[in-house]
């Protein structure tokens, strides 16, 4: 895998007969150190309403275990390991939320020039269940992404 990579997270909640997707598509940085990928980009957080800025993000992927580290306006270190609660607070510039994650399933898949990592868990809510989640994770190198893309030029 090259350093320079793109990243799609795509997520989804699914909650009292309702299902919400967020999709994210960024450009980052990869590395691979003590066994762990490390996956580093920017993200945009807010827009003009809202009070918002630059999120710096790290996701370190074993094949046990999942971190998702956001710094900035919003912060938060997301730990995500099979059959484990993991609580923590998600800091929000109008103030902290308790969160809890259970996990239920982490699958990594690796690749020459890619990485993909899906996890499904429950979410709480300051002790209260509120839904299911799954967020897919596709790291590719830029070149892999250059190969896919030009397809849809054809």
């Amino acid at each position: 895998m090259t350093r320079d990579v793109i990243i799609s997270i795509k997520g989804l909640q699914f909650e009292a007969g309702e299902d919400e997707s967020v999709e994210l598509i960024a450009t980052g940085q990869y590395f691979y150190k003590n066994q762990k990928h490390y996956v580093l980009y920017e993200e945009v957080i807010g827009d003009e309403d809202q009070q918002g800025g630059i999120s710096k993000n790290t996701i370190k992927i074993s094949n046990q275990q999942v971190d998702i580290i956001k710094d900035g306006c919003a912060s938060v270190h997301m730990i995500f390991e099979v059959d484990k609660k993991n609580m923590t607070y998600y800091n929000m510039p109008f103030g902290n939320i308790l969160i809890g994650i259970y996990t239920n399933k982490i699958a990594v898949k690796e690749e020459d020039n890619q990485i993909e990592v899906q996890l499904e868990y429950d979410l709480e809510v300051n002790y209260t269940h509120v839904s299911e989640c799954t967020i897919s994770i596709k790291v590719l190198s830029k070149e892999a992404a250059a190969t896919i893309l030009s397809g849809f030029n054809a």
